[in-house]
């Protein structure tokens, strides 16, 4: 407990908060034993969840931060060995999470396409159509790299035969876009069980309009 009572308070309430959003993955069924991982941003330091442990016996003793160069700053378990994808993300966007999961539909479209076709209007949340990066081993600067080509303009990509990446400017808003990418995978394989028939897709047109739509989502007019 002593490095809990040394690290900074904000440091404290970033990793109760990754800790709980880890253990959602296994609740929502995103992930399976320990595979998948988080980490968010605080400045130039980034608090990961460690290789290998499970997210249920996480505590806070167990603090894991790097540098942006993925040196140690704080803690002694190893690092996920995603950090090349985590750390590819925070140097490259203004992102300050990322969620990465082994999400069941998700994992299987990426097997069958090069890119998540625009089944449901969500997909503006992320950018646009949710690309396909190649298949490279886990933990290599050579997945990170193709995890970048599928993320340009993007705040999701599926990994081919592997699972998803999503950032976003809070650890809720990528995890929620998580679920949401999920979801959109699992609808479109529910849509095209049906033999014969070819669902409809959302027009690039009406994206953009969603897009714009939703950067006001949830906003309040001030009181008068």
């Amino acid at each position: 407990m002593n490095l809990w009572r040394r690290v900074p308070a904000e440091w404290r309430r970033a990793w109760k908060e990754l800790i709980e959003h880890a253990r959602r993955t296994v609740a929502d069924g995103l992930v399976v034993g320990t595979s998948g991982n988080l980490s968010v941003r605080l400045g130039d330091t980034v608090l990961v969840t460690p290789s290998g442990v499970p997210y249920d016996l996480l505590r806070p003793r167990d603090l894991l931060a790097v540098d942006l160069a993925g040196r140690p700053r704080a803690g002694t378990l190893p690092p996920t060995s995603e950090l090349p994808m985590h750390l590819a993300v925070y140097r490259t966007t203004d992102a300050t999470a990322v969620v990465h999961t082994h999400a069941v539909h998700a994992t299987a479209v990426s097997t069958l396409v090069d890119e998540l076709p625009p089944i449901h209007y969500m997909t503006a949340a992320l950018g646009g159509p949710v690309r396909v990066a190649p298949y490279a081993i886990y933990g290599s600067d050579e997945l990170a790299a193709h995890m970048l080509t599928a993320l340009r303009d993007r705040t999701g990509c599926l990994l081919r035969n592997h699972g998803t990446v999503v950032h976003g400017h809070s650890l809720r808003q990528a995890y929620d876009n998580t679920a949401q990418l999920e979801w959109m995978c699992r609808l479109w394989l529910t849509a095209t069980a049906n033999p014969g028939r070819t669902p409809t897709l959302i027009s690039e047109a009406e994206l953009t309009r969603v897009g714009e739509k939703l950067r006001h989502y949830g906003r309040h007019r001030p009181a008068a």
